[in-house]
């Protein structure tokens, strides 16, 4: 992996990361923001303690553990990877309630135009604050865009104590089995 220098990482901040998306997947994973490790790379999930790949390996959404630099290999497997706020930033603490907001909008907008049969929110606070549903708990959601259902997993970040990588595998193990459904 390569290292960067905290003046690189900075310098990241106004990178922008592509989104890894087509229309009609079968989940549309979507992290909180880029971090800066991600958006030095362009490869969401990038920090080396992030547990999104191995936990989307464990759960059976990929048939091998994928490093950040072949994300581009999920749209084979009917998968993609958006952010609710494009804004890369150190820590999600950097974001504002606006930009969440803002950012449930947008994200609205682009899952009615791609149509994914399931966004997958990771990170139930990130959900909360886009979509203004305090309640909102780990799971399905009542609430759908369009036809798209809505599933809120655990977030992934390795400063995530509450959830382990077999809690969380498990989970997204779950919505992998309602994503293989009609």
């Amino acid at each position: 992996m390569t290292r960067f220098t905290p003046a690189e990482l900075e310098a990241a901040r106004d990178r922008p990361v592509p989104d890894v998306v087509a229309d009609g997947l079968r989940v549309l994973f979507c992290g909180i923001n880029p971090g800066l490790m991600t958006a030095a790379t362009g490869h969401h999930f990038a920090r080396p303690g992030n547990r999104f790949w191995p936990v989307l390996h464990r759960s059976g959404f990929t048939p091998r553990l994928l490093k950040p630099s072949e994300q581009g290999e999920l749209l084979s497997y009917g998968l993609g990877i958006t952010n609710v706020v494009a804004r890369p930033t150190a820590r999600a603490e950097e974001l504002t309630p606006e930009e969440y907001r803002e950012g449930g909008r947008l994200l609205a907008l682009k899952v009615a135009r791609l149509r994914p049969r399931w966004l997958a929110v990771v990170g139930v606070t990130a959900y909360r604050a886009a979509f203004g549903d305090r309640k909102a708990q780990v799971g399905p959601q009542e609430r759908t865009i369009g036809d798209t259902r809505v599933w809120v997993l655990p977030n992934p970040s390795g400063l995530n104590a509450h959830w382990t990588a077999e809690t969380m595998a498990e989970e997204f193990a779950r919505l992998r089995m309602a994503a293989q459904g009609p």
